[in-house]
């Protein structure tokens, strides 16, 4: 299958060099020169739980460089989906399936209003703890789930075959009919370690080693479940605690991508993570204050840090 990662970073760099490896034709396309530039002349190496290889892919800036593709997966951060998806038009034909993979609420929504209802399906995907180790190599500390579906209705052909693609390549993956459902089981886990890893600047691990990061991480769950179960969410289990941390167990030394954000003295993704959960609330009557406050201290350090960043 041609496929097109827009968006390579930590984890599309994952999934661009396993489905190369799985015998693709695998196109990376990203803003960053370096990154892009280290793939087309070394490959694109990618190491970790699932092993160590390096892998040719096509890497360009430009994504009309590519042409059609059958799949699009936009593996942007939340708040890049729209000018991403301007970006993919050229490499969406009549039979093109686009993949939106996003953390927190609202990207595959985007991806949608900018390249049609009819195009964009849905991807969940977590525990695999990835990171850049240098431009052209990436680095995944889990190999856990991928989560496909339509952005509503039942699961369908079309995205049975592109979960049948991604099986080859070596990932666990499951098709849903409730999207909903699937979206707000990842949002749990984000919300119990992006927000409180970022404030803490620690790890997963590490935050799970001390009574009271544990206690903010899973009362941020638990919160966060609680809001969900309001906005009609029929989750797959019933106790949020024991959840995220059978999560977090997996990948002890994972540090959130909010985290790698706010150490790379970038934005992170607060609002569509921690902060979407007293949105959600605010519309449904209620409150979320433990997030609430979360959101309010991530937004501080990040402020901070950019204060700092331009000043340097």
């Amino acid at each position: 299958m041609k496929i097109a990662v827009v968006g390579v970073g930590a984890m599309g760099s994952v999934y661009a060099g396993l489905l190369a490896a799985a015998g693709n034709e695998v196109w990376a396309i990203d803003q960053w020169r370096e990154h892009i530039d280290a793939i087309a002349s070394e490959g694109l190496r990618v190491e970790g739980a699932s092993g160590d290889r390096t892998v040719a892919v096509s890497a360009t800036t430009d994504a009309a460089d590519a042409g059609t593709c059958e799949l699009v997966i936009i593996a942007t951060k939340a708040m890049d989906v729209e000018q991403a998806a301007r970006a993919a038009r050229s490499l969406v034909g009549e039979d093109t399936v686009v993949l939106s993979i996003q953390n927190g609420l609202g990207g595959p929504d985007t991806a949608a209003s900018v390249l049609g209802d009819d195009v964009v399906t849905v991807g969940v995907v977590g525990g695999f703890g990835a990171s850049i180790v240098a431009p052209g190599h990436a680095r995944h500390e889990g190999w856990e789930l991928v989560r496909l579906g339509e952005r509503s209705g039942p699961a369908t052909p079309r995205v049975d075959r592109v979960a049948g693609i991604w099986r080859e390549a070596g990932f666990r993956v499951e098709t849903y009919d409730d999207v909903g459902r699937l979206v707000w089981e990842k949002l749990v886990c984000n919300v119990a370690y992006s927000g409180p890893c970022t404030i803490l600047e620690r790890t997963i691990g590490e935050v799970l080693s001390s009574d009271s990061g544990r206690d903010l991480s899973t009362s941020c769950a638990a919160e966060a479940y609680e809001i969900g179960c309001a906005n009609g969410i029929s989750f797959t289990f019933d106790d949020p605690e024991r959840y995220v941390l059978e999560f977090g167990s997996k990948i002890p030394d994972a540090r959130p991508s909010m985290l790698l954000d706010y150490m790379a003295s970038r934005r992170g993704e607060i609002d569509v993570i921690n902060g979407a959960i007293p949105r959600v609330a605010d519309s449904l009557g209620r409150e979320a204050p433990i997030n609430a406050t979360v959101s309010a201290l991530v937004r501080t350090k990040e402020h901070q840090m950019l204060i700092a960043s331009a000043g340097s």
